[in-house]
């Protein structure tokens, strides 16, 4: 009112160079809605993990109830990551026809199916293709659920959201060997069983879950549903502004005209011959080259550093080290899974305060040296003919590290960087070779590792892993730019210079204050006119 007087008497309202400056930042609260969808999507990540976990110790039992050696051990083990192959394959271009949400559907019922039919197999050929069942639904898992977590994400939450995948694995993890502790007493032939068909739970609760859940926005704008794609980015946008942006960003992406407003609109289609897999692989730009180096590289050095080998036989490598007793060491297990559920929970608080780069060279530095040390402690076991209580307990600590370590940077950045990385129309199918990669890389490292174990011993296993780990740091120290606080469409500039990528991180810096500047003095001159 009172500015309204002094225009009336012919005055201009008082104004103070502070009236101009940029508003001060508040601490945003984090979209619950946002939070729930991404809760939800992440419950599928929960069958890979429990997977990992049960069979850890159930193959205890199932050596001793079907006399399998050590090779049909590994490829037990092991196999499930290439039979998820079959599903990340497939989940890249089932998610873009049915959308993500419904892909979700088709990986709960897929697993529910392999689930119950390991937990009545009758024998090792049966439980084989138990295990083929199961794996194609985790393939599917693997895949759609950070895809869709990135794509209902804010930008200043992305990081924390996009690894509650991660967050779920590990959760399924430990579920696993909380599982192989509570069945452990039973007899010998119900026990793996129990573990193994126990499974079908969190299949169950998934479907039910994803009926509440929307379908994401930016597949949405992909079939030109623009007005359902605005009523789910307003919910899960931190204000209306910000959901107008992502809606922009979105549609210039799709190819969709930005004056396009209606419910329903066309989406250009893209011309005859252009598909992903020769954008990705076939005749890729520099910037596509870049990315899908770092985006699958990440997935392989995840696996390759040989975590699953730590996670699967941990038992065994528990036995190595001096504990003897199965209910001892499926205990100590439990412990190594509190751990590594403990910091992936530090980590999704840590991604978008700290950054994705920090995280990561952190993670694989530390990996490489608790390593190096484990490697050493067993050594020192190996050679000494009592029990040395020194190096058990180092063995025992430098795991727990091992894990940890992996949990704050390698595990749940592996999920978040790939899926964030790569363009809206090469998002699915480029995040699915991710994965692929990932999975392959698993069941080499997981079916390999006995036999790796009887030909260079377990400690010169534990050292080559510590050496693929150093080569890790040293490709993300050269050729991963930081994505922290960019959208995704801003994600793609900061690609296509390789190892000069710092270069091209600091002129976009410089020309969005530019830009700042720029409209800063518009304002100024709007004021003094």
């Amino acid at each position: 009112m009172e500015e309204e007087k002094q225009i009336v008497c012919g005055q201009l309202p008082q104004t103070s160079l502070s009236d101009f400056d940029p508003p001060k930042l508040k601490t945003r609260k984090r979209n619950k809605y946002a939070i729930a969808c991404s809760f939800l999507a992440s419950l599928s990540s929960i069958l890979l993990g429990y997977d990992i976990g049960v069979m850890s110790g159930a193959i205890i039992y199932i050596k001793k109830d079907l006399n399998i050696n050590d090779v049909q051990v590994e490829i037990l083990v092991g196999i499930l990551n290439l039979y998820s192959l079959l599903g990340s394959a497939a989940a890249g271009r089932t998610s873009d026809l049915i959308g993500r949400r419904s892909t979700m559907v088709v990986a709960a019922v897929i697993f529910l199916i392999g689930a119950l039919l390991m937990g009545f197999a009758p024998n090792y050929a049966f439980l084989m293709f138990g295990r083929f069942i199961a794996g194609i639904g985790v393939g599917y898992a693997l895949v759609i659920a950070p895809v869709y977590t990135v794509e209902v994400s804010p930008e200043s939450s992305r990081g924390f959201l996009t690894s509650f995948p991660e967050v779920f694995i590990n959760g399924g993890i430990l579920l696993g060997y909380v599982s192989n502790v509570a069945f452990s007493k039973l007899p010998t032939h119900l026990s793996w069983r129990f573990m193994l068909g126990i499974g079908a739970i969190p299949s169950v609760f998934l479907a039910i879950s994803i009926i509440t859940m929307p379908e994401s926005p930016r597949w949405l704008v992909m079939k030109g549903r623009l007005h359902e794609a605005r009523i789910v980015l307003n919910k899960t946008s931190e204000s209306p502004e910000e959901a107008e942006c992502r809606l922009r960003d979105i549609k210039e992406a799709a190819g969709i005209p930005e004056h396009c407003n209606d419910d329903v609109v066309q989406v250009p289609k893209h011309p005859k011959g252009d598909n992903v897999w020769k954008e990705l692989f076939i005749s890729p730009t520099q910037s596509i080259k870049h990315i899908v180096l770092t985006g699958i590289g990440i997935h392989f050095f995840q696996q390759a550093s040989g975590i699953d080998s730590v996670v699967l036989y941990s038992p065994t490598i528990f036995e190595r080290a001096g504990i003897k007793s199965d209910h001892d060491r499926l205990l100590a297990t439990v412990a190594m899974g509190c751990v590594k559920t403990l910091f992936i929970l530090v980590a999704t608080f840590l991604l978008d305060r700290v950054g994705r780069r920090p995280l990561l060279l952190t993670s694989f530095g530390g990996m490489t040296i608790s390593l190096v040390l484990l490697s050493i402690g067993l050594t020192v076991i190996d050679r000494s003919n009592g029990q040395v209580t020194w190096a058990v307990a180092l063995c025992v600590m430098m795991v727990s590290v091992y894990v940890a370590l992996f949990s704050i940077g390698a595990g749940p950045i592996a999920w978040v960087y790939g899926s964030e990385v790569f363009p809206l129309k090469l998002r699915a199918t480029g995040f699915s070779v991710g994965v692929a990669v990932n999975r392959v890389t698993s069941g080499v490292i997981s079916m390999t590792f006995l036999s790796l174990e009887r030909a260079i011993t377990i400690q010169g296993a534990f050292f080559l892993y510590a050496g693929i780990a150093g080569i890790a740091w040293v490709f993300f120290f050269t050729l991963m730019p930081e994505t922290q606080g960019k959208t995704l469409e801003e994600t793609v500039a900061l690609f296509g210079t390789f190892f000069e990528w710092r270069s091209t991180a600091t002129e976009l810096k410089g020309k969005k204050m530019n830009n700042n500047d720029e409209i800063q003095m518009a304002t100024g001159d709007v004021v003094s006119s």
